[in-house]
């Protein structure tokens, strides 16, 4: 059984945060470690995240120095993990107890070095509004217009990350950098249709959230994927209508 190391960068969660750890401490898969990035500058949250888990020993907390966003923060997991693989998952998220070893299973069986799969997506009521189906990826063209894999059900075999194969600095879209810049590589990001994990929308006013990801979205088209305005812009669009579809029905 090969070691999975959890990856969770921590800012501002702590009405979730034990549920999510609970998730991930109920896994029907024992071999893991969990690795939180504490993002935060709040001293008092932090005493209280180290006073409530200190007595479990799967838990490792990393402090950053300063503030570095959700991309770095996961970088900085992935760079101080054993696991040969690697499991994403965000401080208010939830995973099913079959979560990793369905996936490790699926993952072996295909001989993948990234998997994603289907997650249910809840309101901010909590209320389950419909499944994120996980499909497959092979080419960059296959994502351009919308990031349709939810980054709390992403495992990647540790082998596949490098200084050219990371997690960007962006505020927002900082997976979908990642996820591009694996299938520019020529790996294939497959999907597991299984419902193992839940999404919940759970801060940022929609509109704050729209406009840095209009921001974050050109980044991604003009800065990371070199191409020029008007391409841009148009991928925007359709990135733009995605989200807006998919944020209205979690507001309902």
């Amino acid at each position: 059984m090969s070691l999975v190391s959890i990856v969770i960068p921590y800012y501002k969660k702590k009405n979730y945060i034990n549920k999510t750890i609970k998730s991930v401490l109920n896994q029907s898969y024992k071999k893991i470690e969990i690795i939180i990035v504490y993002d935060d500058d709040d001293k008092e949250e932090l005493y209280l995240l180290k006073k409530n888990f200190k007595k479990i020993n799967k838990i490792k907390i990393i402090v950053n120095k300063k503030n570095l966003g959700a991309g770095l923060s996961r970088n900085s997991g992935i760079e101080n993990s054993k696991g040969k693989y690697i499991a994403f998952l965000d401080a208010d998220d939830l995973w099913k107890k079959n979560k990793l070893r369905n996936q490790i299973n699926f993952m072996k069986k295909r001989k993948a070095l990234i998997s994603h799969t289907s997650y249910d997506s809840l309101n901010i009521r909590g209320k389950v509004i419909g499944k994120r189906t996980a499909r497959n990826f092979y080419h960059v063209n296959d994502l351009l217009k919308s990031c349709d894999i939810g980054l709390s059900t992403v495992i990647i075999d540790k082998k596949i990350y490098g200084y050219d194969c990371n997690f960007s600095n962006l505020k927002t879209k900082e997976d979908f950098v990642f996820w591009l810049k694996i299938l520019k590589k020529g790996y294939f990001i497959y999907g597991l249709d299984q419902n193992l994990a839940s999404w919940k929308k759970t801060e940022n006013s929609l509109s704050s959230s729209f406009i840095q990801k209009l921001a974050d979205g050109y980044k991604v088209y003009f800065k990371h994927m070199r191409f020029n305005f008007l391409k841009s812009f148009i991928y925007l669009i359709y990135l733009s209508l995605n989200f807006i579809k998919k944020d209205f029905l979690r507001w309902n």
